[in-house]
Formats: structure tokens, sequence, C-alpha cells
């Protein structure tokens, strides 16, 4: 069934599932992690309702209860989970895809998420082939008031940033429901009301396309910083004053500014960061452990690691504070405290980026491919057989490392492409580096 992925369910709505596949899911959640409610939240696409209705069905037709929490981030699922003490969740949203796509993700007792690994896979054996048996004494929906507890959980970590002047762009998403409570009204506010169509740009500020009104706003209105939410606000990303894009592994390194300081510890990174901040970290006292990408495997690690908090290049930050799991408005809070001490010191954010990027570093570039898998082999070969590199990570596509460069190749777990980053000491020998991988890699186009 195309519509379940490593980390969640998701694909185009009516194409890749249906309401039906929904009310099948629905039935089969309580069954598969034992519990008697399901908190559900959901995000405002045009299809959410309907796919809340279908969930709703059959989660209350399996004898269960749905707890209600109406429109939420995605984190302010996670939260609910573990506030309300459930033992499964469901946030009903496709987060940065376009508006044609939505889905479902799916967590268990203390937010654990629910990946392939870890009962995707059993769900979708039960909605293939299990048999439906409506429960004489059904469930009830019951709705919960998650936002009061999420908004005074979050204002715990606000600290004082009057000092600045900030650009915010909240997608059309659902930022929209909590920002104003959390950073104020008075800020340079872009896209801020709910609009599940994304009218002015795709949900999804890892492409930079997306990013260029906030990169202007940031530019005219002379702000210290911008901040951009994607479109279920588990993940942010931010512009310095100078209207620079932020590569978001380099963000990672700024959280370490904020929590090295009081407390050594693990920080999780995943197989795509950057030196320069594996570096950055290591100099503040980190150990830095490097792991898959995706927030089912991120979350896992961190709690088996007691982490800090977590990082990955696709802008989701993960948090010891926050039962280990991702919020873009918390790793947010965290981000804007450090740029008003910076600007306080007379430092402004640029300057202190540019302190820390100590290589040249390509970004994360996407090749859509016919046959993904010879195309890695043709490069595992080219330079771990032929070559000697210092060190081969192997646990989700390569990382191959030498001296004075290294590259990642892997599968994307939620769209159809090949993705490569590869990071020099000197742009040189990274344009020479890229342009040769990327021969190798369209051979197979």
């Amino acid at each position: 069934m195309g519509a379940f992925k490593a980390y969640d369910i998701r694909g185009i709505y009516n194409q890749d599932f249906n309401k039906e596949t929904v009310y099948k899911i629905g039935y089969f959640i309580p069954k598969l992690l034992k519990s008697k409610q399901v908190v559900v939240g959901r995000d405002v696409r045009t299809t959410s309702d309907e796919i809340f209705t279908a969930l709703c069905a059959g989660i209350t037709d399996s004898g269960a209860d749905v707890w209600n929490i109406g429109l939420a981030t995605t984190p302010m699922v996670y939260f609910s989970t573990v506030h309300f003490e459930s033992d499964a969740s469901v946030q009903i949203t496709a987060s940065h895809n376009p508006p044609q796509y939505n889905g479902l993700k799916i967590s268990r007792t203390k937010a654990v998420p629910v990946g392939s690994d870890s009962g995707l896979k059993e769900l979708e054996h039960m909605v293939l082939h299990d048999p439906i048996v409506v429960e004489t004494q059904k469930g009830s929906v019951i709705d919960k008031d998650a936002r009061t507890p999420y908004l005074a959980f979050l204002k715990q970590f606000a600290s004082d940033i009057s000092n600045l002047n900030i650009s915010i762009d909240c997608s059309h998403g659902m930022a929209n429901l909590l920002v104003k409570d959390l950073l104020g009204d008075h800020h340079h506010y872009l896209y801020d009301h709910f609009d599940g169509t994304f009218p002015a740009h795709e949900p999804n500020p890892l492409e930079e396309e997306n990013c260029k009104d906030l990169e202007a706003a940031v530019i005219a209105n002379g702000s210290d910083v911008g901040v951009i939410y994607d479109g279920d606000a588990d993940r942010v990303m931010f512009i310095d004053e100078k209207g620079r894009f932020l590569q978001p592994d380099y963000i990672t390194a700024v959280l370490g500014y904020h929590y090295l300081k009081k407390e050594k510890g693990n920080v999780l990174v995943d197989i795509r960061t950057s030196r320069s901040t594996s570096e950055y970290l290591t100099k503040l006292g980190a150990t830095v452990h490097t792991w898959k990408v995706g927030h089912a495997f991120a979350k896992t690690k961190l709690r088996d690691l007691s982490a800090i908090f977590g990082g990955e290049l696709a802008g989701h930050y993960y948090f010891r504070d926050f039962f280990n799991c991702d919020s873009g408005f918390l790793a947010s809070l965290i981000v804007l405290n450090v740029v008003s001490d910076l600007k306080k010191q007379g430092i402004t954010f640029s300057s202190f980026i540019d302190s820390i990027i100590a290589y040249a570093n390509s970004g994360e570039i996407n090749f859509k491919l016919e046959d993904k898998d010879k195309a890695v082999s043709a490069l595992y070969d080219r330079f771990v057989q032929n070559d000697k590199p210092t060190k081969v990570l192997d646990f989700d596509g390569y990382r191959i490392e030498f001296p004075t460069w290294w590259f990642n190749v892997r599968k994307s777990n939620t769209e159809p492409y090949l993705r490569l980053v590869v990071e020099a000491k000197t742009s040189e020998e990274l344009k020479e580096r890229k342009e040769e991988l990327s021969s190798i890699i369209k051979q197979f186009n």
C-alpha cells in the first residue's frame, strides 16, 4: 500500500489512500497499541476533516474512545499523548507536502513514534488482511482542551526577546494556531492565517524557493532574524539579518550554544550533518552521535542515549525536555533567545553562524531516478572499493568520509528521490567532488 512509509502514513489523498483505508486504520490502531482511547488532532488541509470523520468512525467502531483535540500542530499531539496519559495518538497531516497530500502520524505511550519497524508494517498487514467486527459497545468522541496546557508548557522556555526585530512566515499552516500567543502579535508576520491550499508557497521551508518572501521581508523590515515554520509546525528554519537562508544543521550548533553552557552530554545529529556543526558541538563539550534520518528513528535514539537535544538537516529539532520529541516552537524559542543574547553582545546572527562554518557544503541535492539502488551501488564501488575512505557509515544510505571531504547518499523515505550531500574543506574541492558524484548518479536516470 503506497501510503505506508518509514515514519508515517502519507500520500496523495484519494490516490494513495482514501477514507476507507483511514476507517480501517482507525479501527486497528487501538488493537495494535492496546489502547482504550486515541488522541486525535488535525491540520487545516482541505481533506483533513473528511479523514478525521473516517478515522473517528473506525476508532469508535473498535470500541475505543477518541480524545479530540481539534486543530493542532503535530508537536501539540505529542504533548497531548503524554499530558493526557494516552497509549495512542494520531495527527492528521501531510506536514510539508503539497496540498493534495495528507497522512497520519501515529504515536504510542509517552509519544514514542510508530514507524515501519515499530508497528506500521503490522498495522498495514491488519488493514489489508484482518476482518472488521463492529463492537456492540461503541466508543465516543470526547473533546479535550490541549491548547491551554501546551501553551503553558511552551511559555516555560520563553525569554525576554524584546530587543529583537523579527519577521515570521507561518506558511498558512498550523503555526498560526499558537504563534502570536507565544511570540506576540507585534512582529512582522507573513501568511498568518489558515489556508489548507497553501496559496503563497508550499509549506516546506527546506526548499529555499519557499523562503524567498521571508528573505525579502527580513531585508525590508530590517529584522535581526527571520523564522519560517512548515505546514504542521514540527519544523522551523531561519533567515539571518542579511536575508540568507541558514542551513538547518548549523542551527543544531546554535542549540548547542544554548544548552552546552549549562550541561555537557550526548547530542544527536543525522547522517547528513556538517562537520562544522559536529566539530563546534564537540568543542563545547558534547559527545556527538550520528544516526538515521527521520523522527521515528531520532526520537528512539535520543531516548536511548539520554541525549540533551538533537537536530536534523531537515529542520527537525528534538529535546529531552519535550519527551524526546521535535517542536518547531520550542526550537524557535531557544534560537530567538540566543539571537537576543548575541545582539546584546553586539554580535549579529550572520557573523555568529559564519564563525561556526568551517567547510563548504552543498546542502541536500535531489535526483529523481529510475534506479536508485544501482546509483548507490555505483558510488559505493567507486569510493569504497577503489579509494581508501577514513570512515564509512552504512545505516542510512552511505556516509563516506575522507580527510578533506565527505558525502552522504541515501534514498528518501517519503519522496521518489535519491538525496546527496557533499562537503569539502574548500569550495574548489566541493565543486569538483559534486560534479563527479552527480555525473555517476545521472547515468542511472
